[in-house]
């Protein structure tokens, strides 16, 4: 079995509750909707635990890159939890990796990759990860 789709190899999970919404005409929640609970995983994260300040910040994180593989499908109203762990940490960059797992299931349904390129607010160039983000990145580093 592929390693990306097992639950352990993920250091921090966020609940994301379904909606009826993102389901589409196949009865299954839409491959665009994946990217969504990806973003919001990892920005609740450095929001939540990291004390990024999306608003009026100096430093702010822009994606650079993403994709998604899909294994099985969800549905409204399956909850689901989102696996993150991180697989390189630079000095301006960071590469997230990411699955969905219905609630209670060992296997991903869905896993995938997200770089973020931390910047400058107004400049929009590339800085030095702040040292609060840099330390919760860090504590979720596979090994």
């Amino acid at each position: 079995m592929d390693e990306t789709r097992q639950r352990q190899r993920y250091r921090h999970f966020t609940t994301i509750t379904t909606r009826w919404h993102d389901n589409d005409l196949y009865g299954h929640v839409n491959n665009v909707i994946y990217y969504g609970f990806f973003d919001s995983a990892v920005n609740r994260l450095l929001v939540e635990h990291a004390g990024l300040d999306i608003h009026a910040g100096p430093v702010i994180a822009l994606v650079v890159s993403s994709n998604c593989q899909y294994h099985a499908s969800v549905a409204f109203p399956q909850p689901i939890e989102v696996g993150l762990a991180i697989s390189r940490l630079g000095n301006s960059s960071v590469h997230y990796q990411l699955a969905v797992f219905r609630e209670a299931h060992e296997q991903a349904c869905a896993t995938g990759n997200f770089v973020h390129v931390f910047v400058d607010r107004d400049s929009r160039r590339p800085t030095p990860i702040p040292s609060r983000l840099r330390q919760v990145l860090s504590d979720l580093l596979q090994d």
